[in-house]
């Protein structure tokens, strides 16, 4: 078991170091998380959460968020609705309206359960507009991130046996095609 712990967190480092050379993540931003733990060790999603496997990808995620600065935002599952656990300050520098639950293993999944006990200053939230996102088992995300979210993919394919699905977002194209999307004097893009 050890050695699975170990390949999980090289595995879930690798494809955030990945996102991050997509999209470079900074404190400025807010990363939401969806995990089946159940699915990382090939089960059904909400049938077997793994406190172990929770350990092991809260503390890659610590140290992603140590080295980056980026905001984490852990999902629950549906059984509250999908609400989000983040910090106390993120909620108050997003204006989010905090909410009274406390997620458990039976109800809002492992995952969240240990980012909960785990984080400075925990609460919950019931949406969020992510810049990014990280879904682990197909726990969808999408309703947490902006508006226009952009699929990524890593080269590493599932984090134990769940398959893995990355997002960046990026504002709306608007305007129509008389609308301008480049800098004139440098030829970047207007975001």
């Amino acid at each position: 078991m050890a050695d699975l712990m170990e390949q999980i967190k090289k595995d879930i480092l690798q494809v955030l170091n990945e996102l991050n050379e997509e999209m470079p993540l900074s404190a400025e931003h807010i990363l939401v998380i969806g995990t089946s733990t159940s699915e990382v060790i090939g089960k059904k999603i909400g049938t077997s959460g793994s406190e172990g496997v929770s350990e092991t990808l809260f503390s890659a995620f610590a140290e992603f968020k140590e080295r980056t600065g980026v905001q984490l935002a852990f999902q629950c599952c549906e059984h509250l609705n999908r609400a989000i656990v983040v910090e106390r300050e993120t909620a108050k520098e997003q204006r989010l309206e905090i909410v009274s639950v406390i997620p458990v293993k039976g109800a809002g999944g492992s995952m969240a359960a240990h980012a909960y006990l785990n984080m400075k200053e925990p609460v919950v939230v019931e949406t969020i507009a992510a810049d990014a996102g990280i879904d682990i088992g197909d726990t969808l995300i999408g309703m947490h991130l902006k508006r226009v979210a952009v699929p990524l993919r890593s080269t590493i394919r599932s984090i134990g046996e769940a398959h893995v699905t990355l997002a960046k977002t990026r504002p709306k194209l608007i305007g129509g095609e008389r609308a301008i999307y480049r800098n004139q004097g440098n030829g970047e893009d207007c975001f």
